[in-house]
């Protein structure tokens, strides 16, 4: 039997997916933005006598990031779909809610807010110091691009592959994604304050190999964050001990 959920209906949800946080509320935070998404396709699901009681049913406690939210959503919406025309498996849309969000919520905060945002973040700066016009655009396609990509493929793929899709999602190891992106940030960050070393020591009128004195502690900091220290404390240290070594350089 044909899905009356077509792909129009799930672009509308997948638009209505930017306004998820827009009502959110303390005592189940994200349900009214969720129950809003889904709105379009449950409504192409469900008549109106029992219309209420499945929007009920999504006013529970929801809250995952809300990059991540697509796929559980789309998974979600796969469910009800299997329900409306009588094919309910064991695994209900709440329970597989309930079991997901909590663990999407902390592979997108790892990702997006602990890696991929600080890298385009120092890649714009990066660009910035040097004088690019291209800095702003840069950062926002680097963090954007990703994310927007997620939701669109995550909720489509999430509707067709339904519960699988936690498969799809765990064979792009998020986690080891954000620990890369984290190691690149330092990399990074170390290649842009031997850049500053430089253009001081050439102000000054001293020799640029100075600045190779930089390299022992970037590759250090590269090492221990590997082996799972904190990267902001190393982060700050770092930029402690180049603000020093500049000092004294110049």
């Amino acid at each position: 039997m044909t899905s009356r959920i077509t792909n129009g209906v799930l672009f509308k949800v997948f638009l209505r997916s930017f306004l998820l946080q827009a009502s959110w509320n303390f005592e189940r935070m994200q349900n009214l933005g969720a129950l809003f998404i889904l709105a379009p396709a449950l409504r192409r699901l469900y008549d109106r006598e029992t219309l209420p009681a499945v929007f009920r049913r999504h006013l529970a406690y929801f809250n995952t990031h809300p990059y991540m939210a697509c796929p559980v959503l789309g998974a979600s919406l796969a469910l009800e779909d299997k329900a409306a025309r009588g094919e309910a498996g064991s695994l209900g849309v709440e329970e597989f809610k309930g079991m997901i969000m909590a663990p999407y919520a902390a592979m997108g905060d790892a990702f997006f807010w602990g890696g991929l945002r600080p890298l385009a973040a120092g890649a714009g700066l990066f660009l910035a110091a040097k004088g690019s016009l291209w800095a702003p655009l840069v950062f926002l396609l680097f963090f954007n691009v990703p994310h927007l990509w997620l939701r669109g493929v995550g909720l489509f793929r999430g509707f067709r592959l339904g519960v699988r899709v936690v498969d799809i999602i765990q064979r792009h190891r998020i986690p080891d994604l954000a620990v890369r992106c984290k190691e690149a940030t330092i990399v990074l960050l170390g290649a842009f304050s031997a850049y500053l070393v430089f253009q001081g020591a050439q102000e000054r009128e001293l020799a640029g190999g100075w600045g190779l004195l930089l390299m022992p502690l970037m590759v250090g900091l590269v090492v221990l964050v590997r082996r799972g220290w904190s990267t902001l404390f190393l982060v700050l240290s770092g930029a402690g001990l180049v603000l020093a070594l500049t000092g004294l350089l110049m």
